[in-house]
């Protein structure tokens, strides 16, 4: 047998009649003979420790591989031996457990020189406890789900030392001495908020483990005897603690021949030198606080990782992650450059921006002109106001005209083509309570209430003019033409859901967009235009990596929504939205876009949604404060007055800089052809002829058919 075994196994032996001896002792009395009449004799027998894995941060990532936050309930961050210093692992040791490599789970001479002084004073002054341990107690102690249980791995008592003994002897003949040393150091806690060493160092000092000096290692352990006393965060008296212990480590360093004397006394002539590095946890100091509370909710809502909510948080704040995200910085740049120069974080109007790429559901940015906080001083956000209320939001705005498209899209889909259009007025009044129809087939029509234009002037309008014109009355007889209910439908076929969580409003005004909405929704919508009719659910987290190596992969959840040559005839028209119609005074981006403007009554909110075939945005503005009350009407945003707020105002210039910016390396792409032989020209709802000259009376008549549906 090894010289060192054997000494091990002698030492436990000798420790273990010491502990004997102190608890039968009758200094100890009464309380060691309920110990020894509870365990039917003394049974110093090793114990199987269970080690629950240690609370890691988990981080998360963005599409290039770079930190874009964390999580924790500690802040720890595990490390080999070979990555923590070596004077660390001395100083650590010297303080401690100067023996700690000769001799086994007990110290006899520890054992001893505890025991003489727990009889002096007739209780458990001290422990003389080894690193193991140690590490035995801290393994209990973050095991402990109560503060009962948290008291009870405290608890000053023999009872509790016998049971830390047992583990301990288990734990040396499981793992070697470097494998003890190792766990300990990354269990410990060293104060200011830092678990384990290399979260220490970078907390005391703003370096890894592996780059501490002599009085940095000595300063981390000092800290981990007492750990609040020594908290330098707590003032001026905690650090001069924190200094009095650290040369104190150092005098024992060099007691131990560890160090010279010449070098103990120059690290004691160093000053503390804490740096009370941040290390923020949470999405409140994420340089994207909108985005990560995105996925924060995501991780939260999915089942996969946790069977209960409260089980899937301290996954995430515990197990150790790496989150992979879809957030792409340059295009977030974009996107924050793009609101900032219209909307002032200080306006009372909040602007808030969602990019999502077609084709796979990945949300690319998500920026608001708000700082994310709860200052309301500051005008500070405490909410996620680019997403609905599953992903951290609250009610959202009414998305207004960008409603249209879904019509727009019905209609194609029941064979109209691009010409094919009504001739409409001013105004539009529902000839029954029947003309509407929800989709349990309730009436919903409201022949009281009448809709008036906004935008675009009375006529004979076909899908491409109503369109980019965004005439009310003319998708008011549009949405009557195919049907209340199957708009809804196509509306849901692309993922619309109000961002409150309630049903949708299937009212004669959903092709108005009365729906409360966020930009995540609308702009995974329209992205499904520019994939050509598949629609991918929004996606933020495309990986997840544990502690352990093992990586799970995300992919896109996406489904054909309704046919390419729909999509393609879509995404014609809309284009036309930017040359001829609402944004042609905005202008373009330099390559194929198409999109929808969204105004609502009264400029209560407004929007713009819009799409190329590589990137999807939607833009909303409107008072959080509530956008019934506080209309975009005379108001002053970046520093700029408006008399009234529309979709091509401020939502449009904000799409159109943001997309530029964001597109500037992409590749500039085309969308399909729309099939002219399919949707070109007019088919059942022509506009009327133009009435020939007129010999007689006789000959002034007209085709009533040719003016479309009465």
């Amino acid at each position: 047998m090894a010289a060192r075994s054997v000494v091990r196994l002698v030492g436990a032996a000798m420790a273990a009649g010491v502990l004997a001896a102190a608890i039968v002792s009758p200094a100890v009395g009464g309380a060691g003979k309920a110990i020894m009449v509870a365990s039917g004799g003394l049974d110093l027998g090793p114990a199987e420790l269970v080690e629950p894995p240690l609370a890691e941060r988990t981080k998360v990532l963005d599409a290039r591989g770079r930190q874009i936050a964390q999580f924790y309930d500690q802040y720890r961050e595990v490390v080999t031996l070979d990555r923590i210093a070596d004077i660390m692992q001395v100083a650590i040791i010297s303080i401690e457990d100067s023996r700690f490599y000769e001799h086994g789970a007990i110290d006899p001479e520890g054992t001893l020189r505890a025991l003489a002084a727990n009889l002096r004073s007739g209780g458990v002054s001290q422990g003389g406890s080894t690193l193991t341990q140690q590490y035995v107690k801290q393994v209990l102690l973050n095991a402990a789900t109560t503060k009962e249980e948290q008291e009870k791995a405290l608890e000053a008592s023999y009872s509790r030392k016998l049971i830390e003994l047992r583990y301990a002897l288990a734990v040396e003949r499981k793992y070697s001495k470097d494998q003890i040393l190792e766990k300990y150091l990354n269990i410990a806690y060293f104060g200011a908020g830092a678990n384990g060493v290399e979260a220490a160092a970078k907390r005391f000092f703003g370096i890894p483990a592996s780059r501490l000096n002599l009085p940095q290692a000595a300063t981390l352990a000092a800290a981990v005897q007492l750990p609040t006393a020594t908290d330098p965060d707590r003032g001026k008296e905690s650090r001069a603690r924190l200094l009095e212990r650290r040369n104190v480590v150092l005098n024992r360093m060099a007691e131990l021949g560890k160090i010279t004397k010449a070098q103990a006394d120059k690290a004691k002539a160093t000053k503390l030198g804490y740096k009370g590095v941040p290390q923020p946890g949470g999405c409140a100091t994420s340089p994207y606080p909108y985005f990560c509370l995105y996925v924060y909710h995501d991780f939260l809502n999915n089942p996969a990782y946790g069977k209960t909510r409260e089980q899937r948080e301290l996954f995430l704040k515990r197990g150790g992650l790496t989150i992979k995200t879809t957030l792409d910085p340059r295009m977030q740049a974009a996107a924050e450059r793009g609101i900032r120069k219209w909307v002032n974080p200080s306006d009372n109007p909040v602007a808030a921006q969602a990019l999502v790429q077609p084709g796979t559901g990945m949300i690319r940015a998500m920026a608001a002109s708000r700082k994310y906080g709860t200052s309301t001083r500051k005008k500070e956000m405490s909410y996620n106001i680019v997403a609905d209320h599953l992903h951290g939001g609250l009610g959202g705005f009414q998305a207004g005209s960008t409603f249209k498209t879904f019509t727009l899209i019905t209609a194609l889909k029941q064979g109209m083509k691009a010409d094919d259009g009504f001739a409409v007025g001013g105004s539009y009044r529902a000839p029954d309570y029947t003309t509407f129809k929800n989709c349990a087939g309730g009436n919903v029509g409201d022949p009281t209430h009448p809709v008036t234009n906004d935008e675009g002037a009375p006529g004979f309008r076909t899908l491409r003019t109503g369109t980019w014109g965004s005439v009310n009355t003319f998708f008011m007889e549009l949405e009557r033409e195919v049907g209340l209910c199957e708009t809804v439908k196509t509306a849901r076929d692309l993922g619309i859901k109000r961002a409150d969580g309630k049903e949708l409003e299937e009212y004669e005004t959903f092709t108005l967009g009365i729906n409360e909405m966020d930009p995540v929704t609308v702009a995974t919508a329209y992205a499904a235009i520019a994939a050509r009719g598949e629609y991918c659910a929004p996606m933020a987290i495309t990986g997840i990596t544990d502690r352990n190596g093992k990586t799970t992969t995300n992919r896109p959840r996406c489904r054909q929504a309704f046919e390419p040559a729909i999509a393609d005839a879509t995404a014609d028209i809309l284009s036309g939205v930017f040359t001829q119609g609402t944004m042609s005074g905005v202008g373009g981006i330099g390559r194929p876009a198409a999109g929808k403007t969204g105004t609502n009554d009264d400029q209560s909110s407004a929007w713009f949604a819009g799409f190329t075939p590589n990137l999807a945005g939607a833009v909303s503005i409107g008072d959080p404060r509530g956008a019934i009350a506080h209309k975009l009407n005379n108001v002053t945003i970046g520093g700029h007055y408006y008399g009234a707020v529309f979709g091509a105002t401020l939502p449009g210039p904000i799409w159109r800089d943001t997309m530029i910016a964001a597109l500037a390396q992409v590749p500039v792409a085309g969308f399909t052809p729309m099939d002219v032989t399919r949707f070109g020209g007019c088919g059942r709802y022509c506009a009327p002829r133009a009435a020939p000259e007129k010999e007689n009376q006789t000959d002034d008549i007209e085709d009533p058919t040719a003016m479309g549906p009465p």
